[in-house]
């Protein structure tokens, strides 16, 4: 888990203490720190009314954040806390906790859900469209940052190829799971027929003799308990995505 946990400033039980840099500090809204903006982490003349511990994490802490704002409309937060540098890279809109050394968190509006499966066909039919209509940069494979899979960093970069692109997330994946279980003889003796053999008797052939593969903008990391439906709308969501763009089967 990449938490180690923040005494004091744990979410519910009554507890409506933040650290200063959520209740009032800056939130950092640019992965360029050379061109990032800045804006208050919550609007000015906000008051937390409550917090609670919200959603499941492995890795993380989250939590909802009850807030009244200064004109005194509530609104809702979703904040998400990870220590080390998997929770520096990892946002899009993070800050760094005063009070904790090197724990940094994540904070995005509310959306109240139902944890029921979303509707098949809505859900596919919206799928679908994300993958069609999606169009990657000069048509390659990839991302342009780093994106994570739960706490895993995903392969950043381009490739013209989805063979290429998929045997470097492969190879990343494999050497991250070697860094932290350690070498194991069966697998050793797999790895270069997989590579060698498997992928470019599958893959190469989607890209061979005139057929091509679409880059197609793919959530990353979907599954029931990344999904859910929007109790205000009606409509399904997906949420803690690992975007890239890959072949739309990823």
């Amino acid at each position: 888990m990449d938490y180690r946990g923040a005494p004091g400033l744990e979410f519910g039980d009554g507890n409506t203490r933040l650290d200063p840099s959520v209740a009032k500090g800056d939130l950092l809204i640019s992965t360029d720190l050379d061109k990032a903006d800045f804006l208050k982490a919550l609007p000015e003349g906000s008051k937390v009314i409550a917090t609670d511990a919200h959603g499941i994490s492995f890795w993380a802490n989250t939590g909802r954040l009850d807030v009244e704002l200064a004109g005194g409309s509530p609104h809702a937060y979703f904040i998400k806390v990870i220590s080390n540098d998997v929770g520096l890279n990892m946002p899009i809109a993070y800050g760094t906790y005063e009070t904790i050394p090197d724990t940094h968190f994540y904070i995005c509006d509310f959306r109240e859900m139902i944890d029921d499966m979303p509707d098949p066909h809505r859900f596919t039919t919206r799928l679908a469209a994300l993958h069609q209509k999606s169009r990657s940069p000069e048509g390659k494979f990839g991302s342009e940052d780093t994106t994570f899979n739960g706490n895993l960093p995903q392969l950043g970069g381009w490739e013209a190829s989805w063979e290429t692109y998929f045997s470097k997330s492969m190879r990343l994946a494999l050497d991250l799971e070697i860094k932290a279980k350690g070498h194991d003889t069966e697998l050793d003796n797999l790895i270069p027929t997989l590579f060698d053999k498997v992928i470019p008797r599958l893959l190469r052939p989607l890209e061979s003799e005139g057929r091509s593969v679409k880059p197609s903008l793919v959530h990353g990391d979907l599954w029931y308990a990344n999904s859910g439906i929007d109790v205000n709308t009606g409509d399904p969501i997906i949420f803690d995505a690992c975007s890239f763009y890959a072949h739309n089967e990823c």
